[in-house]
């Protein structure tokens, strides 16, 4: 053998590109993401300014641009480089406002911006890092805080003109006329008015059929996983289903369950975030069904009426242990559970 073959010859280093997983990217980036959900979300905040008016409006502007400007104030106090431009902060900006009644007072959206961006998100490091929907953590703290201003809800006005004031007509949403003991059948509203938008709730508690139409799109543009919303609504309808089979003067039709507060809201675009749920299909399963019962049973069993934001957040806290026992097996890696049986 020539002292040529018996040369070990190494790779050339020029052309050998060394990178952790994962090694197939997509062409969708982080903001590209946040604007498809941005736009998915135009027609219910369209809707939402139509039927509660112009302050809607300056709801939902107040919320996005104090989520956006607290998120840039933390970067700098953390000593890092600026990234509002990713649009995560103007989505949990439009999302906060889509939690709150029209009726809220403009310092309560800052205020509710402050402990979205800054107890939900940047608190553990900023995007991706952050266990639970920053939205929501803001919508939780301002229940607690402010009860009586997060539980005024107005009629709608269908004008985009009205309201350009705090002052509305407020009445009761259908969820809150079901835990009512005076509260007649005649007094519920119609399939069509919670279908379209004509009753009382927050911002994205009133028009279902633009929160569907958005929430549809996402899942063909592969945005979010089909398995969680599915899921979600599935086993509320199936729970509340039951439940008016079994006890008709307490629990209401599975159809006023669905088409009734924050469930299609939450199923489609806060149930679904990427950073907060499952990794897996398995995971996304089960963190769909979780959410469902725990809706279902506050609905059902809890002094409060909506249970989806409460129920997401729970969820939140499970992700990291449903991860362990749904993920699949690195290829290449043995079964240890198996190896033990046999």
């Amino acid at each position: 053998m020539s002292e040529t073959e018996q040369t070990v010859r190494l790779p050339d280093m020029t052309h050998l590109v060394v990178s952790s997983s994962p090694h197939i990217h997509d062409k969708d980036d982080v903001r590209a993401i946040m604007l498809k959900v941005i736009c998915a979300l135009a027609p219910a905040c369209l809707a939402s300014i139509y039927i509660f008016g112009i302050r809607a409006l300056m709801v939902l502007l107040v919320c996005a641009a104090s989520c956006v400007a607290f998120e840039a104030l933390f970067t700098r106090m953390q000593g890092r480089p600026l990234r509002v431009n990713d649009c995560s902060g103007l989505l949990t900006g439009i999302l906060l406002g889509m939690n709150l009644p029209v009726t809220a007072p403009l310092w309560l959206c800052v205020v509710g911006s402050l402990a979205a961006i800054g107890l939900g998100k940047m608190a553990y490091g900023g995007l991706g890092y952050n266990p639970f929907n920053p939205a929501l953590v803001g919508r939780v703290a301002l229940l607690i805080a402010f009860p009586s201003a997060m539980t005024t809800w107005a009629l709608p006005a269908c004008n985009p003109l009205k309201w350009l004031g705090a002052d509305a007509a407020t009445g009761a949403t259908p969820l809150a006329l079901l835990e009512s003991s005076e509260a007649e059948a005649a007094a519920m509203p119609s399939f069509s008015a919670l279908f379209w938008g004509g009753t009382g709730g927050s911002l994205g508690e009133t028009c279902a059929a633009a929160l569907l139409v958005g929430g549809i799109a996402l899942v063909f543009l592969n945005v979010i996983r089909w398995q969680i919303p599915v899921c979600l609504l599935g086993t509320v309808a199936l729970c509340t289903g039951i439940g008016h089979l079994v006890h008709p003067e307490q629990v209401a039709s599975p159809l006023l369950h669905l088409f009734s507060g924050g469930l299609f809201l939450g199923a489609f675009f806060m149930a679904t975030d990427m950073v907060t749920t499952p990794l897996s299909r398995k995971g996304a399963v089960v963190f769909g069904i979780g959410c469902g019962l725990f809706t279902s049973a506050i609905r059902m069993w809890g002094n409060y009426p909506e249970g989806m934001s409460f129920s997401i957040l729970i969820m939140n806290s499970l992700t990291p242990l449903i991860d362990r026992f749904t993920a699949r097996r690195p290829f290449g890696v043995r079964d240890a559970r198996k190896e033990v049986k046999a």
